[in-house]
């Protein structure tokens, strides 16, 4: 069971323009509330992607990732699962379990959230400024996951496919 850690002592209000935003693994993903503003209890990310965005088949060694689906269609593969997940639809990964996941719609927009924080920071170290991501050479899969493993992501497999 997991429990939402951190110490709130006081409220925490962000907008747009305070929330880092940055070009990761080919969409847009901007930090609702990161590590920082919850003494490492919880992240809220919301993702941004046109169809093709995905990630790597990957497991979280320390964090539960919460998928909701606010526009479009996911497809979330989990264990032996192939799964559909659509506007307002929600999926709750255990950490230690592999999982990932691939836009199937035209585009999607979707929240993730990691209990306890920590995705947050891998997604700022390897993410770069949206503005600088056409010019930039994607990581080799080797990098990411020497990167990935710093932050307790283990890549056990390739990116999905649409």
């Amino acid at each position: 069971m997991t429990y939402v850690t951190g110490s709130f002592a006081k409220p925490v209000i962000t907008d747009p323009a305070t929330q880092q935003m940055v070009s990761f693994l080919g969409g847009l993903v901007r930090t609702r509330l990161g590590a920082g503003d919850t003494d490492g209890g919880f992240s809220i990310l919301e993702h941004t992607g046109d169809r093709g965005y995905c990630s790597p088949l990957h497991l979280h060694d320390n964090d539960e990732e919460t998928f909701l689906v606010l526009d479009g269609t996911l497809r979330v593969e989990v264990g032996a699962e192939v799964l559909s997940v659509g506007s307002g639809g929600l999926a709750l990964l255990p950490r230690g379990l592999a999982h990932g996941f691939v836009v199937t719609s035209p585009e999607a927009r979707f929240l993730t959230v990691h209990t306890p924080s920590g995705f947050d920071r891998f997604v700022d170290e390897i993410g770069v400024p949206p503005e600088t991501a056409a010019g930039q050479t994607p990581l080799s899969p080797q990098e990411l996951t020497r990167i990935a493993a710093g932050h307790g992501i283990q890549i056990v497999g390739p990116p999905l496919l649409p």
